[in-house]
């Protein structure tokens, strides 16, 4: 566990300040003759140290804020914002959203959300323990980075390099407020720890090199790994690609890592939001109601988990979040909408502006005994894979082509390593053709996914 001192917000400014900025930004608002207005005042503080061969390279410091202001006439929209928080700076932030509405095409969507939607009461003002400052200078980020690299480079003679390791210390608060009626604000952190060391093998075509990474990332200083273990794993994995060769091209099962795995989720949240659905871009158009994951997969979102990576009481709009079952039984419940797309849909916000917010996927047949180990045997030939590379991602059809890296598994155990690799298929069929979900269970961001065996796959090699 690191040492932490007793914390310190190192804000400049304070939600009482912010609160009085907003109403007066509605004020100006309203004076100028706007239907409607919402406002968003903000401030971010924190600390970036990184390291490389026990060296510092760089040390930074960042305070943002910012003053963000919507403006309606009817049905017309502008939008400004400033950095600048005095009496002028503000009023001429609001005119200019105002001009900017005012000259804007009439859009029949555009509004607010609908005030039984938004978030009042004890349903804004919900404590999610999001907010933990951690109280450390530089001097103590660059012993902490340091720490990190030097257990990586201590694992084995074959690291030999790296490319470096990093610490962050980030909190923000902000308080947003509408002419319907919410009010609403909260701080938060979010602290990290990296590295990324480089192993290395002499050979006769020249020296074999395979870098590998890995991090935590948490909420709660207190909560983040040791230094040393974070190098010591990020070693073990660059040396585990030593030797990696390439594949000849063949159609096989493939277990994605849980941490690779959460970009499935990713896949299915940005097919399935209003944004995609309303403009026809999407390969999950109209699905509401069907099969979009196999049959024994559920996926579930919960906003309101204490100290979650996408937890929130009330979405980028105000409008109050739910947990919900998004798919069921391999059904789909649920789209992502904010009120915007709900409206072009003809359907109702999910609390969604801003995006998913703490998505967990499960299996049915998942026992407590599915580690890593069994998925592979499960697996029993095929491609373990541990990193994706690339974009190749066509969300219209859902056509999916990565570059990939990983291991070859025979008869259910790791037989060597695998790069320069291409896998492929199509979206819809990955999704409803899961064979099973790990129980090794790892969080990424806001999405928690064990790894994820899928039926097949084409591997595209030598």
């Amino acid at each position: 566990m690191l040492t932490t001192t007793t914390p310190r917000t190192g804000f400049a400014l304070t939600r009482a300040q912010f609160e009085q900025l907003a109403e007066d930004a509605l004020a100006a608002a309203k004076q100028l003759g706007a239907s409607d207005a919402g406002v968003e005042v903000s401030e971010g503080v924190g600390l970036s140290v990184s390291v490389r061969k026990g060296e510092i390279e760089n040390v930074e410091r960042n305070r943002d804020k910012s003053l963000g202001v919507t403006v309606y006439v009817g049905q017309r929209r502008g939008n400004a914002s400033t950095s600048d928080f005095s009496r002028t700076a503000l009023e001429q932030t609001v005119r200019a959203a105002h001009d900017i509405a005012r000259f804007t095409a009439e859009d029949p969507a555009a509004g607010l959300p609908e005030v039984e939607d938004l978030a009042f009461g004890p349903a804004a003002a919900l404590d999610l323990d999001l907010f933990h400052p951690w109280d450390i200078d530089a001097e103590q980020a660059v012993e902490i980075a340091q720490r990190c690299e030097a257990a990586a480079l201590a694992v084995d003679r074959r690291i030999t390099n790296s490319d470096g390791a990093g610490v962050s210390a980030q909190q923000s608060h902000f308080f947003a407020a509408n002419s319907r009626g919410f009010r609403g604000g909260y701080a938060s952190s979010r602290h990290s720890l990296s590295v990324a060391p480089i192993a290395s093998l002499p050979g006769k075509n020249g020296d074999d090199m395979q870098r590998d990474a890995w991090y935590s990332s948490m909420r709660m200083p207190q909560a983040l790994a040791e230094p040393e273990a974070v190098g010591r794993y990020a070693a073990e994995r660059a040396l585990s690609r030593l030797g990696s060769r390439k594949i000849r091209t063949c159609e096989v099962p493939v277990l994605f890592e849980s941490t690779v795995a959460a970009g499935l989720l990713g896949a299915l949240v940005q097919a399935t939001s209003g944004g995609a659905l309303y403009r026809k871009s999407s390969f999950l158009v109209d699905s509401l109601g069907k099969h979009v994951l196999a049959a024994h997969l559920d996926l579930h979102e919960d906003p309101h988990i204490p100290r979650g990576k996408g937890s929130a009481p009330f979405d980028d709009e105000g409008v109050v979040t739910r947990a919900r079952d998004v798919v069921k039984g391999g059904v789909l419940q649920g789209y992502f909408l904010s009120s915007y797309s709900a409206r072009k849909l003809g359907m109702r916000t999910t609390g969604h502006a801003g995006g998913s917010q703490n998505l967990t996927l499960t299996s049915r047949h998942t026992q407590p005994g599915d580690d890593l180990d069994a998925m592979l045997r499960k697996l029993h030939r095929g491609l373990f894979v541990i990193e994706l590379m690339g974009q190749g991602v066509n969300y219209v059809t859902g056509d999916y082509s990565r570059g990939a890296a990983g291991f070859w598994v025979e008869n259910g155990r790791i037989a060597h390593p695998v790069h320069e690799i291409t896998i492929a298929s199509n979206l819809r069929d990955m999704l409803r053709h899961i064979v099973a979900v790990g129980a090794d269970a790892y969080t990424v961001g806001s999405k928690t996914t064990g790894s994820v065996l899928l039926e097949r796959m084409k591997i595209a090699g030598s």
